[in-house]
């Protein structure tokens, strides 16, 4: 049982929640670059949220699959169509052995999700199946999918049954939310006043390794190099040119730039839906507020398939 790639997209990969316990080596965790929507896709499929599925950015591709099964999309709305036809979103959907599911142009941001029932049967590297493309690791055989590429799928077994979501989550991305970072204090409170009134622009430097921004220059008042040390994932660092970078998915596990913020956890499928040439705003808020929204989100996942 398996799906053949007929055509790809910009970058498709494999992944799962990700691969933790290695950044003192260098590795960071990767894994899909909008977590919220991988996990409702394996959700309303009925699979435990952390098994294999197909991440796609701005251009999807072309699959034909050689069994029957059930599938959803989730993430941004993309051009999708299954043999022709209109597919839902957010939806669980029967897919027929032999039909052919198109996914073309994104209509809004930057990724959609495909969840397969069972998920993609891959083998593990360093406990997950998580495609990191920087070190070509995981996934298959580290990277992205081409032509002709075959995604054998496990079987079903005791997978609990699809579900239809009974809310749909939107994702805002026009306001992100920040707590401050490590360097805060390098910053003077005029600059956090501009960093958090004014519009930034995503740049064409936009990968699952990091986003830079496109603004008026973003000054340091003691310089922007620091001591070398660990980046946490959404960390906005400020390098010289003043032009902030998002840490990302992929993003390096050490760093001597300072860090004036970090996108709140429940923030950062936003990050995963930007795409060149987005604006939008900085938004400052508290430890217990970024704290707050997490367990909000965890709690609309729950209730998902729970209510």
């Amino acid at each position: 049982m398996f799906i053949k790639v007929l055509k790809t997209g910009v970058q498709t990969t494999v992944q799962d929640l990700g691969r933790y316990g290695y950044s003192h080596f260098g590795i960071s965790p990767s894994g899909p670059a909008d977590s919220l929507s991988f996990r409702i896709g394996n959700m309303v499929v009925g699979n435990n949220e952390d098994l294999a599925g197909l991440e796609m950015t701005l251009l999807g591709g072309d699959f034909e699959f050689d069994l029957d099964t059930e599938v959803a999309i989730t993430g941004s709305q993309f051009n999708i169509s299954l043999n022709g036809k209109e597919t839902p979103h957010n939806e669980p959907f029967h897919v027929k052995k032999n039909q052919i599911l198109s996914i073309g142009m994104t209509k809004e941001g930057a990724r959609c999700y495909l969840s397969v029932k069972g998920g993609i049967k891959i083998q593990n590297y360093l406990n997950s199946k998580t495609t990191h493309i920087m070190s070509g690791m995981g996934g298959l055989m580290g990277r992205p999918l081409k032509k002709g590429d075959l995604l054998e799928i496990n079987e079903s077994g005791k997978i609990n049954t699809p579900n239809i979501p009974n809310k749909i989550h939107d994702i805002n991305t026009s306001i992100v939310r920040i707590t401050r970072g490590l360097q805060s204090s390098y910053f003077s409170e005029n600059t956090w006043k501009t960093f958090t009134s004014q519009t930034f622009a995503v740049s064409d430097v936009f990968s699952r390794m990091g986003i830079r921004l496109l603004c008026d220059p973003i000054k340091s008042l003691k310089g922007n190099e620091i001591l070398t040390e660990g980046i946490p994932l959404g960390a906005i660092q400020v390098p010289g040119a003043g032009e902030p970078i998002i840490s990302f998915v992929e993003h390096q596990t050490t760093g001597g730039y300072p860090k004036i913020a970090n996108v709140i956890s429940a923030d950062l499928c936003k990050v995963g839906q930007l795409k060149p040439g987005d604006e939008f705003q900085f938004e400052l808020v508290s430890f217990e507020k970024a704290e707050s929204l997490r367990l909000e989100q965890e709690t609309f996942l729950y209730k998902l398939i729970n209510d």
